[in-house]
């Protein structure tokens, strides 16, 4: 992979029911060139869409190369990728597709994913979309920590629903170069020593961490959406991330 010796280009992928719109603060904090930082909104997550509900994972990736090549980014200028929550899905097809265009990788309380994973393998095939839970529901399979009731309240204003096509669709993947993407962890809800325990142990989610090659983890404790409980120290993670030269 060749490195970036002028202001990294990096590009921001929220989780599902979020738009670019979940970085705010995030950007606030990062000391990069604007102009090569981009949140962006997956296909699907645009609530003005009419036609939302169909899009697939690979819609979703195809949306994040449209960026890449938007930004001019090449073999010999490759961009850092961060990807939040179930963004890991997209950007894993990202990666298996076209790893020579990715400098780093950066996981958001999140990960790489194994080929043939589905996100909702039980979701009813009627079901056109998933809408954010209650909080209730949500807090059993992620963390809230550090969410004020603002920011919760904000959350459900803004949430769109996930389509059902990509909660069902089976990730393939089929280039092994993408393990040789440098990657980095941050680990929020679960803490890194548990995380790579947990990919040693060969556990279904955490399994494909143990295939990276180049690996480092920054621990940011907190809940899962640390883009609002500790968007600072996020920015600082993503900033010192992406700008390493080896």
């Amino acid at each position: 992979m060749a490195t970036t010796t002028s202001s990294p280009t990096i590009i921001l992928i929220a989780g599902h029911w979020l738009g670019a719109w979940a970085w705010d603060e995030v950007l606030e904090h990062l000391k990069t060139d604007h102009s090569r930082t981009v949140a962006m909104t997956l296909p699907g997550l645009d609530g003005g869409d009419p036609e939302r509900a169909g899009k697939t994972l690979d819609d979703q990736a195809a949306a994040v190369m449209d960026v890449l090549a938007r930004l001019g980014v090449s073999e010999d200028q490759p961009a850092t990728l961060v990807a939040h929550s179930g963004a890991n899905a997209p950007v894993s097809l990202v990666l298996d597709r076209h790893p020579e265009l990715v400098d780093r990788v950066v996981w958001v309380d999140s990960g790489p994913v194994a080929t043939g994973s589905v996100f909702a393998p039980d979701l009813p095939e009627g079901l056109e979309e998933l809408p954010l839970p209650s909080f209730d529901v949500l807090a059993q399979q992620a963390s809230l920590e550090g969410l004020s009731t603002e920011v919760l309240e904000r959350f459900r204003a803004r949430a769109v629903p996930e389509p059902g096509p990509v909660l069902r669709q089976a990730v393939e993947l089929t280039n092994l170069a993408r393990r040789k993407v440098r990657t980095t962890l941050v680990c929020c809800s679960i803490p890194s020593a548990q995380v790579l325990e947990l990919a040693r142990a060969g556990h279904a989610v955490f399994a494909e961490v143990a295939n990276i090659e180049h690996l480092d983890v920054i621990d940011v404790p907190t809940g899962h959406w640390p883009m609002w409980s500790r968007p600072l120290d996020l920015a600082r993670a993503i900033q010192s991330t992406a700008s390493r030269t080896t």
